[in-house]
């Protein structure tokens, strides 16, 4: 997806969020060793690369706008995630992808996801967050760039289906978008995590293993 003005819309800077990233990155750490080698996806404003903690970061985005976003030790390419040609087989052990898998074809997402499989090394991780359907299903396409559907029962079987085994699957991980209350009280955050319940649940997180 390359849409500049969804930037001054749906998708503005907010130094709120980055807040309440970190918080969600050390949630999500257990899965991502401190020496692994991560690529982001849709990096967007880096906001999960800037704050993972990794042996090498990586992010790529098809907006060339991104790159002023990234932290210095971050190293950024520009470019679809259809296609990784830049990087070599094998070359990561996390690949993270926020919000990004509904705004693509099932063309797209298929492709993409051999992409992942060739730059993941055997036993690397694939991360997904974003929105559960079947949790906001009056909300999900207030986003217009959104295209495809995905539950926690689709996305894990997708991911099943071509090249990986499922880890580990959270129907409600967080609020459908932190424009939500956690923004404002970032420090809530590690608290909503530990929650066996979350209130206010829209995304998903999603993990499976390269086969």
């Amino acid at each position: 997806m390359s849409d500049s003005s969804y930037y001054s819309t749906r998708y503005t800077s907010d130094p709120r969020r980055r807040a309440v990233w970190r918080h969600v990155t050390v949630y999500l750490q257990r899965w991502i060793s401190p020496t692994a080698d991560v690529l982001e996806l849709g990096a967007g404003y880096c906001d999960f690369s800037n704050t993972v903690a990794a042996g090498t970061r990586t992010a790529i985005d098809v907006e060339a706008g991104f790159v002023a976003f990234a932290d210095a030790g971050v190293v950024t390419a520009i470019g679809s995630c259809t296609d990784l040609s830049s990087f070599a087989d094998a070359s990561f052990d996390v690949v993270f992808a926020s919000n990004l898998f509904e705004h693509l074809d099932r063309g797209a997402l298929l492709t993409t996801l051999g992409e992942i499989r060739r730059v993941l090394r055997a036993g690397g991780r694939l991360i997904v967050v974003g929105p559960n359907f079947r949790l906001r299903p009056h909300e999900y396409f207030d986003d217009y760039t959104h295209v495809t559907v995905f539950t926690d029962r689709s996305l894990p079987d997708m991911l099943e289906a071509n090249g990986f085994t499922r880890e580990h699957v959270d129907a409600r991980f967080l609020p459908l978008t932190l424009k939500s209350r956690l923004s404002f009280g970032h420090r809530l955050v590690p608290l909503y995590l530990r929650l066996p319940w979350r209130p206010l649940a829209g995304q998903m997180l999603v993990i499976g293993v390269r086969r």
